[in-house]
């Protein structure tokens, strides 16, 4: 039995023990759960212009180094009510631009039929994209299967859709089709009767960083003359046939934009084509040219005060090297016109001759409307 010392003594020893271990789980308990501190209005800048801002040519140095000192990790976007939105804001959420990310390899062109089909009239051309871009998606997309492919791409964008299939000619939806493509995917389109004489890689000067440029374009027409009008519709004509992007770029965003609330117009007053209303001036190389040019001039994305005047033709006639405009480069004549006799333009065997267009597609196009 046990005295009554060792009773005291066991009872001490107990409640020293029970109120050592209650305090040590006191102690270790988890801290709660505290809500992180809200972003800064300058972080939200911040993020907003790497996404949605290319950069003028005063810029791009001082963002490569702030980019290789730390990559920011995009926050996560916050779905939101597009019903309200603008159709230049909605394509500008669903399609986020991104100058620092990579061009996508993507080659893209339309035609009637497939090369695995016997009336495909183009092998030689499609095949010289396959051989000079190895690893490259190339995919020749026909007139049925570009319909099904702009339902999935533009499902969220019903305006697109409704003005895609009101065009009422084929030539109107090839141009049509070029812009959708890339401001959703990206990479290139290249008119099927065109010719690839050197790989893309090749088309931007090592001096320019790939993570400053968005947009890669060439001038189709550089008329110094005192007749050009009688021959062309713009001074500086840039061209369409080939043309190599990163998905949304403004200027692809614009002219989606453009194009569709035109044709939305059109379909309305039941009047498509006329003389005044060319299929150049509605889809084709002038409301290309005149977006373009619009871009370069647009203070939401250059600092116009650093500018004395607008840019226009001037900055690019006579041009015989890659020229840069933000984000942007624009290449001389030679580089998408080569051999065309004119112009300042020199032949295939030139350096800077990337492609050689034939000229095929928008006669048979336009010869299927009769």
């Amino acid at each position: 039995m046990m005295s009554f010392r060792r009773a005291i003594i066991f009872a001490a020893f107990f409640l020293t023990a029970f109120f050592l271990l209650r305090h040590s789980q006191t102690s270790n308990d988890p801290e709660p759960f505290s809500k992180p501190p809200a972003k800064s209005d300058n972080s939200d800048n911040d993020s907003g212009r790497l996404q949605d801002e290319p950069m003028t040519n005063s810029e791009a140095g001082s963002s490569d180094q702030s980019t290789q000192r730390a990559h920011k990790v995009p926050a996560q976007r916050a779905i939101q009510d597009m019903s309200k939105m603008s159709l230049y804001d909605k394509l500008a959420y669903q399609y986020p631009y991104d100058v620092e990310t990579k061009f996508p390899a993507y080659i893209w062109q339309t035609w009637k039929y497939t090369p695995a089909n016997g009336e495909f009239t183009f092998r030689d051309q499609e095949a010289s994209w396959t051989e000079l871009h190895p690893g490259f998606v190339h995919e020749v997309i026909t007139d049925q299967v570009a319909v099904h492919l702009m339902k999935l791409l533009y499902a969220a964008v019903p305006e697109v859709l409704e003005a895609y299939n009101a065009l009422p000619q084929p030539v109107l939806k090839a141009d049509f089709f070029r812009y959708l493509i890339l401001l959703a995917r990206g990479g290139i389109y290249s008119d099927i009767d065109t010719y690839a004489i050197r790989s893309a890689l090749d088309w931007i000067p090592d001096s320019v960083p790939r993570n400053s440029i968005g947009l890669v374009i060439g001038i189709e027409a550089d008329p110094d003359r005192p007749d050009w009008k009688d021959w062309y519709s713009r001074r500086i004509q840039f061209c369409q046939w080939t043309i190599q992007a990163k998905p949304g770029h403004p200027v692809l965003r614009d002219i989606v934009t453009r194009i569709t609330e035109e044709t939305l117009r059109r379909k309305k007053e039941g009047v498509f084509i006329t003389k005044e209303k060319s299929v150049m001036e509605f889809t084709g190389p002038a409301v290309w040219t005149d977006t373009i040019f619009d871009y370069f001039n647009d203070p939401r994305y250059f600092n116009m005060d650093q500018s004395n005047s607008n840019i226009t033709y001037l900055n690019f006639t006579g041009i015989e090297a890659p020229k840069k405009v933000g984000d942007v480069v624009v290449l001389p004549i030679t580089s998408f016109s080569p051999g065309v006799q004119q112009m300042g333009a020199k032949d295939y065997d030139d350096p800077m001759a990337f492609v050689k267009h034939d000229f095929e597609e928008s006669e048979r196009h336009i010869g299927e409307t009769g």
